[in-house]
């Protein structure tokens, strides 16, 4: 069965290049969504079982759509990773970009690190 992915950012361009990758290597189907202020709609519509989400985007941060998230009785327990174009994938490695228990990874990392990071965060929170 194929994991589904949430992938929030206002970046059309971004989006649809990850999009493309992820459903590429035949483990996901993922659902875009570019408007912030949808994206609890988005995520009620697809659950996912993942959601990555855009750090810095006009309007609405991520950090406030996670909130949003988080409050929804059906949606609080999906995992997120947040994707910032704000720190280096070196950077990233160096933390294991854990924060106060959030997951960020770099926007540019390597494919074989995010795919690593979607699929440990999957495993701990659906097993």
């Amino acid at each position: 069965m194929k994991k589904k992915i949430l992938l929030i950012d206002d970046e059309a361009a971004f989006t649809s290049m990850l999009k493309l990758f992820l459903e590429s290597t035949g483990e996901y189907n993922v659902a875009v969504e570019n408007n912030p202020h949808r994206a609890v709609n988005a995520a009620e519509i697809h659950t996912p079982h993942l959601i990555l989400l855009d750090v810095i985007m006009p309007e609405l941060e991520g950090s406030d759509v996670a909130d949003r998230i988080r409050q929804h009785p059906n949606l609080n327990k999906t995992p997120i990773i947040f994707l910032t174009a704000t720190i280096r994938e070196d950077e990233m490695q160096e933390s294991q970009g854990v924060i106060a228990d959030q997951q960020f990874i770099a926007k540019l990392s390597n494919t074989d690190f995010l795919i690593d990071s979607i699929e440990k965060k999957i495993a701990l929170t659906h097993s």
